[in-house]
């Protein structure tokens, strides 16, 4: 079968276009032909080698690329009950989704209703899945609630201001441009802003009496980090859930304590995972609101296997807006 893997981390140089195995699924695993899979920066940072050394994600090269896919089972390993062939399926944080077959454990399986075809649920569960617990299970939204989105006009971004406002929170948003802050505008944010080197915070100061936000969600990191304790108001939550921009390697405890006494987290999605359970109802919900449309998803970049270095480029390079996938099968 044709995959995409990497033997060494590297730039989009090390992908490696590849001829292998059709893989056998074991205990509590399936194996499921790929119709699609999506691209997210959790790839690009494996390819680089970013997560060589953690324990929640323990993906090592040599792998096949791919941390989200969608497609339909092909057969199940000894004492799977759950699923069977032919059951339309998509998953996320299991790797090999860069191929045209996967193993992919079971507890990482969600089910996928006929109201939401496979391009759609590979570009949604990563994504929406992230977008749901951080807004439910971490910042606890309510109506009232004030937030800041980092990113907006990017996946994560776009759905979580979706969500932030299904909620009935105040929505405020940043982007890098005014194409983007069109994008968050659409997708519900009540103030959107460029970051102007931090003077988001300023500004957002300015919009809250002097207050700030109760929680923000920075997915930037170093170049926006600072500036979002700025943003939060005394003992306020913020949500560092990725670091695009880098990571911030200096930060003293005492500048939470200095900036309001801040909660400052950095979840995994992995860890709010932690069954097949769990991982169906976040889907269901995901795939409830896309199919009634209060959660609106666009597949923005759509590529062929043998396009995966232009899908990486444009991501790197930020030149896509919304989702991409890679077209398997």
């Amino acid at each position: 079968m044709r995959a995409i893997r990497i033997e060494q981390y590297g730039g989009p140089e090390v992908l490696l276009h590849a001829e292998i195995e059709i893989p056998s699924p074991g205990p509590g695993e399936a194996l499921v032909h790929v119709a699609c899979a999506g691209v997210n920066f959790m790839d690009i940072h494996t390819r680089q080698g970013k997560y060589r050394n953690s324990r929640t994600y323990p993906v090592r090269a040599p792998c096949t690329l791919g941390m989200e896919g969608a497609g339909a089972v092909v057969s199940v390993g000894p004492e799977v009950t759950s699923i069977k062939p032919g059951d339309r399926v998509a998953w996320c944080i299991s790797w090999g989704a860069y191929a045209e077959f996967a193993v992919v454990p079971v507890e990482r399986i969600a089910h996928v209703p006929q109201t939401i075809s496979c391009e759609l649920a590979a570009a949604a569960i990563f994504q929406g899945s992230t977008a749901h617990y951080l807004v439910e299970d971490i910042a606890r939204l309510r109506p009232g609630s004030t937030c800041l989105v980092h990113a907006a006009s990017g996946g994560i971004g776009q759905i979580l201001v979706q969500l932030a406002k299904r909620q009935g929170a105040v929505v405020y948003a940043t982007t890098s441009n005014d194409a983007k802050a069109a994008i968050a505008r659409k997708c519900g944010a009540d103030h959107v802003m460029h970051y102007e080197n931090g003077r988001f915070a300023d500004r957002i100061r300015e919009a809250t009496a002097g207050q700030g936000v109760d929680v923000v969600f920075d997915a930037l990191g170093r170049t926006t980090l600072r500036d979002s304790f700025r943003a939060t108001r005394t003992r306020g939550l913020v949500v560092n859930h990725g670091s695009v921009s880098g990571s911030l390697a200096d930060l003293d405890p005492y500048e939470l304590g200095e900036a309001g006494s801040l909660f400052l987290t950095r979840p995994r999605l992995a860890d709010y995972l932690p069954d097949g359970a769990t991982v169906q109802r976040r889907a269901d919900e995901i795939f409830a609101a896309l199919a009634d449309g209060t959660l609106r998803l666009e597949v923005s970049g759509r590529y062929g296997l043998e396009q995966v270095e232009i899908a990486h480029a444009a991501l790197e390079e930020r030149r896509q807006l919304g989702k991409s996938i890679l077209l398997i099968s």
